[in-house]
């Protein structure tokens, strides 16, 4: 955990404390949904070289510890990682059967 990264010109550790939290703070992370979005929180971490290096699921929002190399702007993985999700979200726990386009589920509170 406290080991020292590095890419080919340089030694990093940069870890960011974000939080996300659902738009209009639904109560929306419960019983199924907070196992299954701390795994999909993981892969799609590990899809942009990043790390989560700790992470609380609470009923209204989510803290996240994450290690995220000097290359990728914070931004973008942060984004990344909210997109994703929500498409995920809508496709796996919406009632309907297409996705929502116009619509946000996240909110992010730096």
């Amino acid at each position: 955990m406290d080991e020292i990264q590095s890419l080919n010109h340089t030694k990093w550790d940069c870890k960011y404390h974000v939080v996300f939290i659902p738009k209009c703070r639904r109560k929306t992370l419960y019983v199924q949904l907070r196992k299954d979005l701390g795994e999909v929180f993981q892969r799609l971490a590990i899809q942009k070289e990043s790390r989560i290096e700790e992470g609380h699921l609470m009923p209204d929002h989510v803290h996240m510890m994450i290690a995220i190399p000097p290359k990728y702007a914070v931004s973008e993985v942060v984004g990344y990682i909210k997109g994703k999700s929500a498409i995920h979200l809508a496709r796996v726990y919406g009632e309907r059967k297409r996705n929502f386009t116009g619509q946000h589920f996240w909110k992010l509170q730096l």
